[in-house]
């Protein structure tokens, strides 16, 4: 194999796909990356078993082949290197890198034993923006979490539908659901219904959410596959291929509220700073009492510490419904909120024990359902 590519072109891709290589004592192959020249084509491909992830790019090719070499090393030393053209060059099991006075080689492994990426059909596929799904993806991401009991609530939910996608994530104590709308959807043959890593999840959002255009996403029974176009041809840049979350996902749409008894509309900015102040006084268990009072249109934002103090602060508000004296984790609240980017936030609330909902005033895509703290 021989090639010339850019170094900053090069430094682009390796930037794409390290993020994923593992150090594996057990199989030394998943420290490496797969570097292969063919066509006019040079890709890189990374993989932890569960996710894989491949990058294209244009380069002059000179003799087409394939190895498969370190990553961190070949990373750090590729960094290092000036804008110039780099000449990689592969004999036997080493890769001979060259740009401008500098030159070093690399001790690669057999690129047979470098794992099999699965294939996915793309006959059952759609598109959408990219940057509109991400954007999705980061208001529920992080609500998910990690759990060995329960596996299936530690990814995201995607329900694909016919005009829409539903993104859910939950952790038990709060539940994030934002709906896309989806143009692109007639070669839908059915609802797909799956979840997704949240560590997937992450990739997708750290290497599609700059950028522009459509995303092609593929389905499979066990896999999925997300796939972005190079500019001005019909041949990927990059695909993420990534193994699903196995087991049903919680009815979640039986908790979510149906009416509430006392619904706020307030300034988001300044309900968020409120609850930020008054997490400095959360105690142990990062509580926060809201007490809403409908005769006055004002909640009462308070919290207390036995080793700090206590404080409290006053909000004015759009109120209906009943006064209404409620717990919150400072926490979920202010995650919730830092996902809504409306002016204006609408706060219902079911009951002193039942969930409450953040979302955005005029905006029915995003909800965030929070449990309070119930009073001991």
């Amino acid at each position: 194999m021989k090639l010339i590519i850019l170094q900053e072109k090069l430094k682009e891709g390796i930037g794409v796909i390290e993020r994923i290589s593992i150090k594996s004592l057990s199989l030394p192959i998943l420290n490496n990356l797969l570097l292969e020249a063919k066509e006019n084509f040079i890709s890189l491909t990374t993989t932890n078993l569960e996710l894989a992830i491949k990058w294209w790019a244009l380069a002059k090719i000179e003799k087409e082949g394939i190895i498969t070499i370190p990553t961190r090393i070949f990373s750090s030393f590729i960094n290092s290197l000036p804008n110039k053209p780099i000449i990689l060059e592969s004999k036997n099991l080493e890769l001979g890198v060259e740009c401008e006075n500098y030159q070093t080689t690399l001790k690669g492994l057999n690129y047979e034993d470098f794992p099999i990426i699965p294939q996915i059909n793309k006959e059952e596929s759609i598109l959408i923006d990219s940057r509109s799904f991400c954007q999705g993806l980061t208001q529920v991401v992080d609500i998910a979490t990690s759990t060995t009991t329960k596996p299936e609530i530690s990814g995201i939910y995607l329900v694909f539908q016919k005009g829409l996608i539903k993104m859910v994530a939950t952790d038990s104590f709060r539940l994030g659901e934002k709906t896309l709308s989806l143009k692109n959807s007639s070669s839908l043959l059915k609802e797909y219904a799956l979840i997704l890593p949240q560590k997937t999840t992450k990739e997708i959002i750290n290497i599609f959410s700059e950028k522009e255009g459509d995303l092609s996403i593929s389905f499979s029974p066990n896999q999925i596959l997300f796939e972005s176009q190079m500019p001005e041809t019909p041949h990927p840049q990059i695909q993420v291929t990534s193994r699903l979350i196995e087991g049903e996902y919680p009815n979640y749409e039986e908790i979510l509220p149906k009416k509430y008894e006392t619904q706020i509309i307030l300034p988001k900015n300044e309900f968020l700073n409120q609850i930020k102040s008054a997490s400095l006084f959360g105690g142990k268990i990062n509580e926060v009492k809201l007490k809403i009072n409908p005769k006055t249109e004002k909640i009462e934002i308070s919290s207390q510490s036995s080793e700090l103090g206590e404080y409290h602060s006053y909000l004015s508000g759009r109120i209906e419904g009943k006064e209404l004296e409620i717990s919150f984790n400072h926490r979920f609240l202010i995650d919730g909120l830092l996902n809504i980017k409306n002016p204006e936030v609408i706060l219902g609330l079911t009951g002193v024990e039942g969930p409450g909902v953040l979302k955005p005033s005029g905006d029915e895509s995003y909800i965030y359902v929070i449990m309070p703290i119930k009073a001991s």
